[in-house]
């Protein structure tokens, strides 16, 4: 059974999410713990996937998590998250996470880390399903394609290298 799908655009399931940074979440310097980080990062992926697939996606791959600068208790937190390549029934997610003080209004949003999302749409039996492709709309969704593309065959050429190794 073939399934095509109208094409959709990264603005179709981009999403922003907020959040305050409490103590339980963090470690012994007072800073919120990378893991934290990684849990709102995949929420915000994740909701992506769902929107973009029409369905249920599950976390295939963290492809990278860069973290530039701590997050500190009390920390309003920001996720900015939006699909950067669809195939069959895979897709990346790029987020990017801000942080700003809860107590200052005025002060500038502090880019915190970074991470790319591989997700697969599954059905009700947890098999893979199609995904609709994605038409880039801006000269920055096309770039963050171009990008995407480039990550996606150096996991599968480094996949390909293990596998030859240990056969």
């Amino acid at each position: 059974m073939s399934t095509t799908f109208e094409a959709r655009t990264p603005s179709y399931s981009r999403i922003e999410l907020a959040e305050v940074t409490a103590r339980s979440q963090a470690n012994l310097l007072g800073n919120i713990h990378g893991g934290e980080i990684v849990k709102l990062a995949d929420s915000a992926a994740g909701i992506v996937a769902q929107r973009h697939s029409g369905g249920p996606a599950v976390t295939a791959a963290l492809d990278e998590m860069a973290f530039l600068e701590p997050v500190r208790v009390g920390d309003i937190v920001r996720t900015f998250a939006q699909i950067n390549w669809a195939g069959r029934s895979s897709m990346e997610i790029g987020v990017r996470v801000e942080t700003q003080p809860w107590d200052d209004a005025s002060s500038a949003s502090l880019h915190v880390a970074s991470a790319y999302f591989v997700f697969v749409a599954i059905d009700g039996a947890g098999a893979s399903r199609a995904v609709p492709a994605l038409r880039p709309e801006t000269p920055e969704d096309e770039r963050r394609m171009r990008e995407a593309e480039i990550r996606r065959a150096h996991r599968l050429a480094r996949r390909q290298e293990i596998e030859a190794g240990r056969n």
